[in-house]
């Protein structure tokens, strides 16, 4: 029997700020968050990016959603952890 993981993509630049956002995303996972980091320099992730609504990077996209914080301001912690992030399925 498989364990279903919630699927966690962060869309990053290779940037200071997008670091710090993957190093948050990381410490706020559980084990049932399964994060993928992805670098948009790749033209197939700049798609995926796109298709998904994300804007800016850093983004966080969580069950195929962009997380409310990431398309306004920018990572926040509370908005993630409201979006599921950290917490079990």
């Amino acid at each position: 029997m498989s364990v279903k993981k919630r699927k966690v993509e962060v869309f990053s630049a290779g940037c200071p700020a997008c670091e710090e956002a993957i190093a948050l995303v990381r410490k706020l996972a559980c084990p049932s968050c399964e994060v993928t980091v992805y670098e948009m320099k790749d033209i197939d992730v700049a798609r995926r990016a796109k298709q998904l609504g994300v804007r800016r990077v850093p983004a966080v996209v969580i069950e195929g959603k962009v997380a409310e914080c990431c398309a306004g301001s920018g990572v926040e912690e509370g908005v993630l952890r409201i979006a599921g992030l950290g917490r079990p399925l």
